[in-house]
Protein backbone atom coordinates (compact mmCIF):
# COMPACT_ATOMS: atom_id res chain seq x y z
CA UNK A 1 0.00 0.00 0.00
CA UNK A 2 1.28 3.45 -0.94
CA UNK A 3 1.41 5.42 2.42
CA UNK A 4 2.83 8.56 0.72
CA UNK A 5 1.50 11.41 2.17
CA UNK A 6 1.56 13.37 -0.74
CA UNK A 7 2.78 16.71 0.73
CA UNK A 8 5.98 18.41 -0.50
CA UNK A 9 8.92 17.05 1.26
CA UNK A 10 8.20 14.62 3.08
CA UNK A 11 10.39 11.87 1.57
CA UNK A 12 10.33 8.56 -0.30
CA UNK A 13 9.07 5.76 1.95
CA UNK A 14 7.75 2.38 1.96
CA UNK A 15 5.84 0.23 4.09
CA UNK A 16 6.50 2.00 7.68
CA UNK A 17 5.11 -1.06 9.37
CA UNK A 18 9.05 -2.51 8.54
CA UNK A 19 11.62 0.15 9.95
CA UNK A 20 14.32 -1.43 7.33
CA UNK A 21 12.36 -0.88 4.46
CA UNK A 22 11.76 2.82 5.10
CA UNK A 23 14.08 4.48 2.38
CA UNK A 24 14.16 7.87 3.73
CA UNK A 25 12.49 8.96 6.95
CA UNK A 26 10.33 11.92 7.56
CA UNK A 27 12.04 14.33 10.14
CA UNK A 28 9.53 14.66 13.53
CA UNK A 29 7.14 17.65 12.88
CA UNK A 30 7.81 20.64 15.38
CA UNK A 31 5.78 21.21 17.81
CA UNK A 32 3.53 24.53 16.15
CA UNK A 33 4.84 27.83 17.82
CA UNK A 34 2.48 28.48 21.16
CA UNK A 35 2.41 25.25 22.29
CA UNK A 36 4.39 24.50 25.67
CA UNK A 37 8.24 24.10 25.03
CA UNK A 38 8.24 24.34 21.73
CA UNK A 39 10.63 26.19 19.36
CA UNK A 40 9.40 28.57 16.34
CA UNK A 41 8.38 26.25 13.95
CA UNK A 42 9.41 26.68 9.93
CA UNK A 43 5.95 27.46 7.28
CA UNK A 44 4.49 24.27 6.41
CA UNK A 45 1.99 22.96 4.62
CA UNK A 46 -1.15 21.15 6.90
CA UNK A 47 -1.02 17.27 6.29
CA UNK A 48 -3.87 16.73 3.23
CA UNK A 49 -6.85 14.73 4.13
CA UNK A 50 -7.01 10.91 2.86
CA UNK A 51 -9.81 8.51 2.95
CA UNK A 52 -9.27 6.78 5.76
CA UNK A 53 -9.73 2.59 6.33
CA UNK A 54 -9.24 2.56 10.07
CA UNK A 55 -8.31 -1.17 11.69
CA UNK A 56 -10.80 -2.15 13.84
CA UNK A 57 -8.48 -1.62 16.96
CA UNK A 58 -7.84 2.37 17.00
CA UNK A 59 -8.68 1.33 20.75
CA UNK A 60 -10.45 2.54 23.78
CA UNK A 61 -9.65 6.40 24.27
CA UNK A 62 -10.25 8.60 21.48
CA UNK A 63 -13.69 9.81 24.01
CA UNK A 64 -10.84 10.62 26.74
CA UNK A 65 -8.18 11.98 24.19
CA UNK A 66 -10.95 14.78 23.37
CA UNK A 67 -11.81 15.01 26.90
CA UNK A 68 -15.07 16.87 27.29
CA UNK A 69 -18.80 16.92 27.96
CA UNK A 70 -19.79 15.16 24.61
CA UNK A 71 -22.99 14.58 25.38
CA UNK A 72 -23.96 17.93 26.21
CA UNK A 73 -23.71 20.89 23.37
CA UNK A 74 -25.95 23.64 21.80
CA UNK A 75 -27.29 24.23 25.14
CA UNK A 76 -27.96 27.64 24.34
CA UNK A 77 -30.62 28.87 27.01
CA UNK A 78 -28.52 27.34 29.71
CA UNK A 79 -25.10 29.11 28.35
CA UNK A 80 -27.40 32.26 28.24
CA UNK A 81 -28.59 31.95 31.49
CA UNK A 82 -25.17 31.27 33.26
CA UNK A 83 -22.30 32.16 30.96
CA UNK A 84 -19.48 32.55 33.43
CA UNK A 85 -20.01 30.77 35.98
CA UNK A 86 -17.84 27.47 36.19
CA UNK A 87 -21.26 25.34 34.98
CA UNK A 88 -22.05 28.07 32.36
CA UNK A 89 -18.39 27.12 30.91
CA UNK A 90 -18.64 23.53 31.47
CA UNK A 91 -22.51 24.17 29.06
CA UNK A 92 -20.10 26.73 26.73
CA UNK A 93 -17.25 24.54 25.63
CA UNK A 94 -19.63 21.82 25.43
CA UNK A 95 -21.93 23.83 23.09
CA UNK A 96 -18.59 24.94 21.03
CA UNK A 97 -17.67 21.30 21.21
CA UNK A 98 -14.97 21.30 23.40
CA UNK A 99 -13.48 20.14 26.24
CA UNK A 100 -14.54 21.45 29.71
CA UNK A 101 -11.76 21.36 32.56
CA UNK A 102 -12.71 19.40 35.38
CA UNK A 103 -13.42 21.88 38.03
CA UNK A 104 -15.90 23.33 35.61
CA UNK A 105 -17.81 19.59 35.10
CA UNK A 106 -17.87 19.03 38.71
CA UNK A 107 -19.87 22.57 38.97
CA UNK A 108 -22.17 21.65 36.25
CA UNK A 109 -23.04 18.63 37.96
CA UNK A 110 -23.65 19.72 41.50
CA UNK A 111 -25.87 22.35 39.64
CA UNK A 112 -27.89 20.48 38.16
CA UNK A 113 -28.22 18.00 40.58
CA UNK A 114 -29.48 21.23 42.77
CA UNK A 115 -32.44 21.98 39.75
CA UNK A 116 -33.46 18.58 39.51
CA UNK A 117 -34.26 18.30 43.47
CA UNK A 118 -35.76 21.51 42.13
CA UNK A 119 -37.68 20.03 39.74
CA UNK A 120 -38.16 16.10 39.44
CA UNK A 121 -39.93 16.02 36.16
CA UNK A 122 -37.09 18.10 34.23
CA UNK A 123 -36.37 15.80 31.35
CA UNK A 124 -33.53 18.26 30.21
CA UNK A 125 -31.81 18.33 33.52
CA UNK A 126 -32.02 14.85 34.26
CA UNK A 127 -30.00 14.62 30.49
CA UNK A 128 -27.60 17.50 30.89
CA UNK A 129 -26.86 15.24 34.80
CA UNK A 130 -26.32 12.37 33.42
CA UNK A 131 -24.04 12.84 30.11
CA UNK A 132 -21.82 14.99 32.60
CA UNK A 133 -21.70 12.19 34.82
CA UNK A 134 -20.64 10.25 32.37
CA UNK A 135 -18.66 11.96 30.74
CA UNK A 136 -16.63 12.47 34.62
CA UNK A 137 -17.00 8.80 34.89
CA UNK A 138 -15.32 8.50 31.57
CA UNK A 139 -12.40 10.39 33.10
CA UNK A 140 -12.15 9.23 36.32
CA UNK A 141 -13.05 5.68 35.96
CA UNK A 142 -14.14 5.88 39.36
CA UNK A 143 -16.13 2.59 40.58
CA UNK A 144 -19.89 4.14 41.27
CA UNK A 145 -19.89 6.95 38.65
CA UNK A 146 -21.27 4.94 35.66
CA UNK A 147 -24.15 3.47 38.06
CA UNK A 148 -24.76 7.00 39.23
CA UNK A 149 -24.51 8.23 35.10
CA UNK A 150 -26.96 5.73 33.94
CA UNK A 151 -29.62 6.23 36.73
CA UNK A 152 -29.83 9.76 35.85
CA UNK A 153 -30.30 9.35 32.14
CA UNK A 154 -32.92 6.69 31.94
CA UNK A 155 -34.53 9.06 34.50
CA UNK A 156 -34.48 11.70 31.55
CA UNK A 157 -35.89 8.93 29.26
CA UNK A 158 -38.95 7.64 31.61
CA UNK A 159 -40.09 11.65 32.04
CA UNK A 160 -42.29 10.38 28.15
CA UNK A 161 -42.68 11.74 25.59
CA UNK A 162 -39.55 12.46 22.68
CA UNK A 163 -36.29 11.44 23.69
CA UNK A 164 -33.77 13.84 24.93
CA UNK A 165 -31.19 13.30 22.61
CA UNK A 166 -28.33 14.85 24.96
CA UNK A 167 -29.95 12.00 26.90
CA UNK A 168 -29.17 9.51 24.23
CA UNK A 169 -25.83 11.02 23.56
CA UNK A 170 -25.01 10.06 27.46
CA UNK A 171 -25.93 6.86 27.30
CA UNK A 172 -23.95 6.14 24.07
CA UNK A 173 -20.74 7.67 25.78
CA UNK A 174 -21.38 5.27 29.18
CA UNK A 175 -21.69 2.48 26.86
CA UNK A 176 -18.63 3.23 25.40
CA UNK A 177 -16.65 4.26 29.01
CA UNK A 178 -18.04 0.63 29.57
CA UNK A 179 -16.32 -1.19 26.54
CA UNK A 180 -20.01 -2.08 25.68
CA UNK A 181 -19.22 -1.26 21.54
CA UNK A 182 -23.10 -3.26 20.52
CA UNK A 183 -24.50 -0.75 23.22
CA UNK A 184 -22.38 2.67 22.48
CA UNK A 185 -23.29 1.64 18.58
CA UNK A 186 -26.95 1.33 19.31
CA UNK A 187 -27.25 4.65 21.44
CA UNK A 188 -24.80 6.80 18.99
CA UNK A 189 -26.89 5.93 16.32
CA UNK A 190 -30.01 6.57 17.92
CA UNK A 191 -28.86 10.00 18.77
CA UNK A 192 -27.27 10.54 15.31
CA UNK A 193 -30.57 9.84 13.57
CA UNK A 194 -32.54 12.60 16.03
CA UNK A 195 -29.72 15.25 15.52
CA UNK A 196 -27.86 14.85 12.38
CA UNK A 197 -25.78 18.27 12.95
CA UNK A 198 -24.37 17.23 16.67
CA UNK A 199 -20.55 16.82 16.82
CA UNK A 200 -21.43 14.66 20.00
CA UNK A 201 -22.25 11.43 18.96
CA UNK A 202 -19.94 11.13 15.98
CA UNK A 203 -17.31 11.37 18.42
CA UNK A 204 -19.02 8.39 20.43
CA UNK A 205 -19.15 6.63 16.83
CA UNK A 206 -15.70 6.80 15.94
CA UNK A 207 -14.93 4.64 19.01
CA UNK A 208 -17.75 2.43 19.21
CA UNK A 209 -17.27 1.63 15.56
CA UNK A 210 -14.27 0.68 15.99
CA UNK A 211 -15.01 -2.08 18.95
CA UNK A 212 -17.44 -3.39 17.32
CA UNK A 213 -14.91 -4.09 14.05
CA UNK A 214 -16.79 -1.65 11.32
CA UNK A 215 -14.03 0.36 10.49
CA UNK A 216 -16.00 1.40 7.06
CA UNK A 217 -18.27 2.92 9.85
CA UNK A 218 -15.54 4.67 12.08
CA UNK A 219 -14.45 6.42 8.27
CA UNK A 220 -17.58 7.78 8.17
CA UNK A 221 -17.77 9.27 11.50
CA UNK A 222 -14.74 10.21 11.90
CA UNK A 223 -15.49 12.19 8.17
CA UNK A 224 -18.38 13.68 9.52
CA UNK A 225 -16.82 14.68 12.70
CA UNK A 226 -14.62 16.68 11.22
CA UNK A 227 -17.62 18.20 8.64
CA UNK A 228 -19.72 19.49 11.48
CA UNK A 229 -17.16 20.71 13.85
CA UNK A 230 -13.81 20.86 12.50
CA UNK A 231 -10.76 21.45 14.87
CA UNK A 232 -8.63 20.19 17.38
CA UNK A 233 -11.17 17.81 19.13
CA UNK A 234 -11.92 16.03 15.72
CA UNK A 235 -8.29 16.51 14.46
CA UNK A 236 -6.70 14.71 17.84
CA UNK A 237 -9.33 11.92 17.03
CA UNK A 238 -8.28 11.83 13.39
CA UNK A 239 -4.58 11.71 14.84
CA UNK A 240 -5.05 8.27 16.50
CA UNK A 241 -6.48 7.20 13.33
CA UNK A 242 -3.54 8.26 11.78
CA UNK A 243 -1.03 6.45 14.26
CA UNK A 244 -3.17 2.98 13.71
CA UNK A 245 -2.43 2.94 10.00
CA UNK A 246 0.69 3.78 10.43
CA UNK A 247 0.75 7.01 9.24
CA UNK A 248 3.05 8.40 11.84
CA UNK A 249 3.87 11.69 10.51
CA UNK A 250 0.58 12.01 9.26
CA UNK A 251 -0.22 11.61 13.14
CA UNK A 252 2.33 13.99 14.82
CA UNK A 253 1.89 16.90 11.96
CA UNK A 254 -1.99 16.83 12.91
CA UNK A 255 -2.41 16.64 17.07
CA UNK A 256 0.67 19.10 16.37
CA UNK A 257 -1.74 21.46 14.96
CA UNK A 258 -4.44 20.63 17.08
CA UNK A 259 -2.55 21.48 20.21
CA UNK A 260 -1.45 24.64 18.56
CA UNK A 261 -4.79 25.59 17.74
CA UNK A 262 -6.59 25.28 21.23
CA UNK A 263 -8.17 27.63 22.30
CA UNK A 264 -8.68 26.25 26.03
CA UNK A 265 -6.54 24.07 28.30
CA UNK A 266 -8.58 21.36 28.61
CA UNK A 267 -8.29 21.38 24.75
CA UNK A 268 -4.49 21.84 24.85
CA UNK A 269 -4.25 19.20 27.18
CA UNK A 270 -5.87 16.73 25.45
CA UNK A 271 -3.50 17.66 22.18
CA UNK A 272 -0.45 17.45 24.11
CA UNK A 273 -1.28 14.16 25.67
CA UNK A 274 -2.06 12.48 22.73
CA UNK A 275 1.51 14.09 21.55
CA UNK A 276 3.42 12.39 24.18
CA UNK A 277 2.00 9.26 23.24
CA UNK A 278 3.51 9.45 19.87
CA UNK A 279 6.63 10.83 20.91
CA UNK A 280 6.80 7.81 23.69
CA UNK A 281 6.48 5.08 21.11
CA UNK A 282 8.84 6.23 18.44
CA UNK A 283 11.09 5.97 21.63
CA UNK A 284 11.68 9.86 22.42
CA UNK A 285 11.42 9.89 25.57
CA UNK A 286 12.87 13.17 26.34
CA UNK A 287 10.28 14.48 23.82
CA UNK A 288 7.42 12.60 25.08
CA UNK A 289 7.81 13.31 28.96
CA UNK A 290 8.14 17.45 27.85
CA UNK A 291 4.73 16.85 26.43
CA UNK A 292 3.04 15.31 29.18
CA UNK A 293 4.34 18.08 31.51
CA UNK A 294 2.84 21.05 29.13
CA UNK A 295 -0.54 18.75 29.24
CA UNK A 296 -0.09 18.79 33.00
CA UNK A 297 0.54 22.21 33.15
CA UNK A 298 -2.46 23.11 30.83
CA UNK A 299 -4.63 20.44 32.68
CA UNK A 300 -3.11 18.70 36.19
CA UNK A 301 -6.04 16.27 36.64
CA UNK A 302 -5.07 15.23 33.43
CA UNK A 303 -4.57 11.28 34.38
CA UNK A 304 -3.81 10.26 30.68
CA UNK A 305 -0.56 12.35 30.94
CA UNK A 306 0.18 11.96 34.19
CA UNK A 307 0.59 7.61 33.36
CA UNK A 308 2.73 8.70 30.66
CA UNK A 309 5.10 11.10 32.25
CA UNK A 310 5.75 7.92 34.47
CA UNK A 311 6.17 5.60 31.52
CA UNK A 312 8.70 8.19 29.96
CA UNK A 313 10.65 9.07 33.57
CA UNK A 314 11.11 5.43 34.22
CA UNK A 315 12.14 4.37 30.34
CA UNK A 316 14.99 7.62 31.41
CA UNK A 317 15.86 5.60 34.31
CA UNK A 318 14.64 8.03 37.30
CA UNK A 319 12.50 5.45 38.53
CA UNK A 320 11.49 7.00 42.15
CA UNK A 321 10.60 9.78 39.95
CA UNK A 322 8.45 7.44 38.24
CA UNK A 323 6.85 5.70 40.98
CA UNK A 324 5.66 8.82 42.05
CA UNK A 325 3.74 9.84 39.05
CA UNK A 326 2.24 6.40 38.35
CA UNK A 327 1.12 7.51 42.38
CA UNK A 328 -0.09 10.79 41.04
CA UNK A 329 -1.84 8.64 37.91
CA UNK A 330 -3.41 6.63 39.94
CA UNK A 331 -4.98 8.76 42.35
CA UNK A 332 -6.51 10.95 39.50
CA UNK A 333 -7.78 7.71 38.06
CA UNK A 334 -7.88 4.87 39.82
CA UNK A 335 -7.66 2.05 36.68
CA UNK A 336 -6.34 -1.23 37.12
CA UNK A 337 -3.89 -0.78 34.21
CA UNK A 338 -1.75 2.11 36.32
CA UNK A 339 -1.42 -0.52 38.94
CA UNK A 340 -0.21 -3.11 36.78
CA UNK A 341 2.73 -0.83 34.76
CA UNK A 342 3.70 0.32 38.30
CA UNK A 343 3.69 -2.97 39.60
CA UNK A 344 5.94 -4.26 36.68
CA UNK A 345 8.43 -1.11 37.57
CA UNK A 346 8.90 -1.73 40.87
CA UNK A 347 9.37 -5.93 39.81
CA UNK A 348 12.00 -4.46 37.29
CA UNK A 349 13.60 -2.81 40.70
CA UNK A 350 13.77 -6.23 42.28
CA UNK A 351 10.81 -5.07 44.31
CA UNK A 352 8.82 -7.84 44.14
CA UNK A 353 6.62 -7.73 47.59
CA UNK A 354 5.59 -4.44 46.45
CA UNK A 355 5.04 -5.33 42.78
CA UNK A 356 2.46 -7.80 44.40
CA UNK A 357 0.78 -5.41 46.14
CA UNK A 358 0.59 -3.28 42.90
CA UNK A 359 -0.65 -6.60 41.26
CA UNK A 360 -3.22 -7.14 44.05
CA UNK A 361 -4.65 -3.66 43.86
CA UNK A 362 -5.16 -4.07 40.55
CA UNK A 363 -7.62 -6.50 40.70
CA UNK A 364 -9.93 -5.57 43.45
CA UNK A 365 -9.78 -2.12 41.47
CA UNK A 366 -10.65 -4.15 38.31
CA UNK A 367 -13.63 -6.07 40.74
CA UNK A 368 -15.03 -3.20 41.29
CA UNK A 369 -15.65 -1.77 38.35
CA UNK A 370 -17.03 -5.01 36.92
CA UNK A 371 -19.86 -4.44 39.55
CA UNK A 372 -20.27 -1.19 38.03
CA UNK A 373 -20.85 -2.57 34.49
CA UNK A 374 -17.15 -2.06 32.83
CA UNK A 375 -15.64 -4.85 31.06
CA UNK A 376 -11.98 -6.16 32.60
CA UNK A 377 -11.26 -8.48 30.43
CA UNK A 378 -8.05 -6.67 28.43
CA UNK A 379 -6.32 -5.31 31.90
CA UNK A 380 -7.15 -8.56 33.48
CA UNK A 381 -5.58 -10.98 30.40
CA UNK A 382 -2.66 -8.66 30.71
CA UNK A 383 -2.30 -9.53 34.51
CA UNK A 384 -3.31 -13.21 33.66
CA UNK A 385 -0.82 -13.87 31.43
CA UNK A 386 2.52 -12.03 32.75
CA UNK A 387 1.87 -12.36 36.45
CA UNK A 388 -0.76 -14.67 37.45
CA UNK A 389 -2.62 -17.63 35.49
CA UNK A 390 -2.16 -17.67 31.60
CA UNK A 391 -5.12 -20.58 31.05
CA UNK A 392 -7.32 -17.52 32.80
CA UNK A 393 -5.70 -15.35 30.50
CA UNK A 394 -6.13 -17.13 27.28
CA UNK A 395 -10.03 -17.81 28.17
CA UNK A 396 -10.77 -13.88 29.15
CA UNK A 397 -8.98 -13.04 25.63
CA UNK A 398 -10.45 -15.68 23.81
CA UNK A 399 -14.25 -14.38 24.66
CA UNK A 400 -12.90 -10.67 24.31
CA UNK A 401 -11.50 -11.48 20.72
CA UNK A 402 -14.75 -13.12 19.80
CA UNK A 403 -16.75 -9.80 20.91
CA UNK A 404 -14.39 -7.13 19.71
CA UNK A 405 -12.05 -8.84 17.04
CA UNK A 406 -8.91 -6.45 15.77
CA UNK A 407 -5.37 -6.87 15.97
CA UNK A 408 -5.24 -5.58 19.61
CA UNK A 409 -7.32 -8.26 20.55
CA UNK A 410 -5.72 -10.76 19.02
CA UNK A 411 -2.31 -9.62 19.99
CA UNK A 412 -3.44 -10.19 23.99
CA UNK A 413 -5.35 -13.51 22.72
CA UNK A 414 -1.48 -14.71 21.08
CA UNK A 415 0.50 -13.31 24.03
CA UNK A 416 -1.40 -15.09 26.30
CA UNK A 417 -1.67 -18.79 24.73
CA UNK A 418 2.07 -18.41 24.07
CA UNK A 419 2.57 -17.95 28.52
CA UNK A 420 0.29 -20.73 28.53
CA UNK A 421 2.88 -22.81 26.57
CA UNK A 422 0.83 -22.70 23.39
CA UNK A 423 2.95 -20.76 21.05
CA UNK A 424 2.50 -22.50 17.76
CA UNK A 425 -1.35 -21.55 18.27
CA UNK A 426 -0.21 -18.00 18.47
CA UNK A 427 1.93 -17.15 16.14
CA UNK A 428 -0.91 -16.34 13.66
CA UNK A 429 -2.30 -14.18 16.16
CA UNK A 430 0.99 -12.29 16.66
CA UNK A 431 2.05 -12.20 13.18
CA UNK A 432 -1.73 -10.36 12.74
CA UNK A 433 -1.36 -7.90 15.44
CA UNK A 434 2.23 -6.85 14.07
CA UNK A 435 0.75 -6.45 10.53
CA UNK A 436 -2.37 -5.43 10.95
CA UNK A 437 -2.04 -3.39 14.06
CA UNK A 438 -0.25 0.50 14.96
CA UNK A 439 3.52 0.18 14.24
CA UNK A 440 4.49 0.07 17.93
CA UNK A 441 7.40 -2.12 19.85
CA UNK A 442 4.99 -4.20 22.15
CA UNK A 443 3.16 -6.32 19.24
CA UNK A 444 6.67 -6.82 17.78
CA UNK A 445 8.51 -7.87 20.90
CA UNK A 446 5.77 -10.56 21.68
CA UNK A 447 6.51 -12.45 17.86
CA UNK A 448 9.79 -12.34 18.76
CA UNK A 449 9.38 -14.18 21.86
CA UNK A 450 6.96 -17.01 20.57
CA UNK A 451 9.40 -17.43 17.44
CA UNK A 452 11.98 -18.00 20.42
CA UNK A 453 9.70 -20.06 22.21
CA UNK A 454 9.80 -22.50 19.09
CA UNK A 455 13.60 -22.33 18.02
CA UNK A 456 13.13 -20.10 15.45
CA UNK A 457 15.73 -17.84 16.06
CA UNK A 458 16.47 -16.04 12.81
CA UNK A 459 13.17 -14.77 13.02
CA UNK A 460 13.14 -14.31 16.79
CA UNK A 461 15.85 -12.19 16.59
CA UNK A 462 14.31 -9.69 13.65
CA UNK A 463 11.48 -9.32 16.00
CA UNK A 464 13.37 -8.14 19.35
CA UNK A 465 16.18 -6.12 17.39
CA UNK A 466 12.71 -4.33 15.72
CA UNK A 467 11.26 -4.00 19.03
CA UNK A 468 14.15 -2.08 20.94
CA UNK A 469 14.93 -0.25 17.82
CA UNK A 470 11.15 0.97 17.74
CA UNK A 471 11.13 2.07 21.72
CA UNK A 472 13.98 0.87 23.59
CA UNK A 473 12.51 1.48 26.97
CA UNK A 474 8.66 0.58 26.13
CA UNK A 475 8.64 -1.62 29.11
CA UNK A 476 10.57 -1.58 32.05
CA UNK A 477 10.24 -5.40 32.58
CA UNK A 478 10.01 -6.31 28.97
CA UNK A 479 12.45 -4.41 27.21
CA UNK A 480 15.81 -5.97 29.28
CA UNK A 481 14.29 -9.43 29.04
CA UNK A 482 14.31 -8.25 24.98
CA UNK A 483 18.38 -7.16 25.60
CA UNK A 484 19.26 -10.71 27.18
CA UNK A 485 17.35 -12.71 24.62
CA UNK A 486 19.37 -10.90 21.81
CA UNK A 487 22.67 -11.40 23.70
CA UNK A 488 22.09 -15.02 23.88
CA UNK A 489 21.08 -15.44 20.65
CA UNK A 490 24.44 -13.87 19.51
CA UNK A 491 25.10 -12.47 15.79
CA UNK A 492 23.55 -14.23 12.90
CA UNK A 493 25.87 -17.15 11.38
CA UNK A 494 26.59 -15.43 8.06
CA UNK A 495 27.50 -17.45 4.75
CA UNK A 496 25.39 -20.09 2.60
CA UNK A 497 22.45 -22.25 4.06
CA UNK A 498 23.48 -25.66 4.80
CA UNK A 499 23.10 -28.21 1.95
Amino acid sequence: MDRETGRPGTGLRTDPRTPSARVARTPRPRLPQGVPGAPPPPAARRPRRRGLRLSAAVGAGLLLAGGGIVAVDRLGQDRAATPLTPAGRALAAAEAGRPAALADLEALIGERRQRVRREPADRGSWAVLGAALAERAARSGAPGAYTEAERALQRSLAQGGTPDVRALTGLALLAAARQDWAGAVRWGEAARDRAPGRAAAYRVLLEAYTGTGDAKGADRALERLRKVRPGPVAEVAAAWVHRERGWREDAEATVYDAAARAATPAERAAALSRAGDLAWERGEAETALARYEGALRAEPEHDGAAAGRARALAGLGRSEEALTAWARARAAAPRPGYAVESGELLLALGRSGEAADHFALARHQAAALARDGVRQEQVLGRLEADHGDPAEAVRLMADEHRRHPGPAASGALGWALHKAGRSAEALPRLRAAVKDGPNTAQPAYHLGMAHLALGERGAARRQLTRALRLAPEFSPLHAERARRELAALGEPAWGPPPA
